[in-house]
């Protein structure tokens, strides 16, 4: 008998590309393409080299204090992890454990169903319609936990509080966890949900919104009792998750809320100008409420406008899966950048005229 029968062998989730040569746009992993803070420049100078060689705080207080103050809740209805990721796997540990299945749309983040095939943790997921909209009977059924960005990725299209407020209230006897890692972009976040339900968990990331993926900070919202069933798993698998820079650097970023905001609104004005331009040049997408916009043209296949930007060292993510292997997904960059982007796409379209 090999060792190897006893591995635990999943399909892994695929990273957006991180491309090694210079002077290209990318526009394929939704990135901010702002700064972060100058708060946190300044922060990392004060680092104190000294403290490296002790280990961070486990409980992360300044980071957990520093965001809930600025979204005005408690210290206890907070937890913080290593990017929404690390987040995210620790409620799929802590939360779906039943042996009925868990409920996800069929064309969402698509490492929902990696955790699930690695902890073993049975789901079926539910399609989206033909506009890649929610449909909110799907899960008025039974399950074992809920779980789902809104935004939702990698539609960019939003699911209304109201509608979640259903879905929450459907499902008492479920952990719902709404996925916010796009929701200052133009969506309603549905943390106000917290004070009424115990059972619904939301998450977001300093990735998107706070130009800070490199740093990895996520974080997520509940409950103090479902944040404390959280935090006794996390001491049980790892407890110094954060260490000590992204403590520093993350508190020193999120009290920074106007160079926030004012990073969001050049994202969202370039995503207007951007979707009259796709429109323009026939183009098909929805309205976005991330920092991405999803589009399919009425003439030239996906694939082929992926791999002639991609000659051109400009990169956008296509995902060769049922139902979207028609649409490109592309991040918005800097007006400049995006600007790039549309030269391409005009001289592609006129040699396809």
């Amino acid at each position: 008998m090999s060792w190897e029968n006893n591995v635990r062998k999943v399909v892994p989730y695929t990273p957006g590309e991180q491309p090694k040569v210079k002077d290209i746009v990318k526009l394929n992993t939704n990135e901010n393409p702002y700064p972060p803070s100058p708060r946190v420049a300044e922060a990392l100078k004060s680092l104190d080299v000294n403290r490296m060689r002790l280990y961070p705080d486990p409980k992360i207080e300044d980071l957990v204090h520093a965001i809930a103050t600025v979204y005005g809740r408690k210290d206890e209805e907070v937890f913080v992890g290593i990017g929404s990721d690390d987040v995210l796997a620790m409620l799929f540990m802590t939360f779906f454990n039943s042996n009925k299945p868990i409920l996800f749309p069929d064309i969402t983040y698509s490492f929902y169903d990696v955790w699930a095939e690695m902890l073993r943790i049975p789901y079926v997921t539910q399609p989206l319609d033909e506009n890649f909209h929610i449909r909110v009977q799907d899960y008025k059924k039974e399950n074992g936990g809920i779980v789902f960005p809104n935004p939702n990725a990698p539609t960019g299209s939003v699911l209304a509080q109201e509608a979640i407020e259903e879905i929450v209230k459907a499902n008492p006897d479920s952990i719902v966890i709404v996925d916010e890692a796009y929701v200052d972009f133009g969506a309603e976040s549905a943390l106000p949900l917290i004070d009424k339900y115990d059972n619904v968990i939301v998450t977001q990331t300093f990735s998107k919104s706070r130009s800070m993926a490199g740093l990895r900070v996520g974080y997520a919202f509940a409950a103090p009792k479902t944040i404390k069933y959280l935090n006794d798993v996390k001491y049980s698998f790892n407890s110094y998750t954060m260490n000590y820079p992204g403590i520093v650097l993350g508190t020193a970023e999120v009290y920074d809320t106007e160079n926030f905001r004012k990073n969001c609104a050049k994202i969202m004005d370039t995503r207007a100008k951007a979707a009259v331009r796709f429109r323009e040049m026939g183009f098909t997408l929805e309205d976005s409420f991330s920092n991405f916009l999803f589009v399919t043209h009425e003439k030239v296949p996906a694939k082929k406008i992926f791999d002639y930007l991609r000659e051109n060292h400009i990169f956008v993510r296509w995902f060769n899966k049922p139902r979207i292997d028609r649409y490109l997904r592309v991040t918005i960059g800097t007006d400049e950048e995006m600007e790039k982007l549309f030269a391409a796409l005009t001289k592609l379209l006129e040699t396809e005229a």
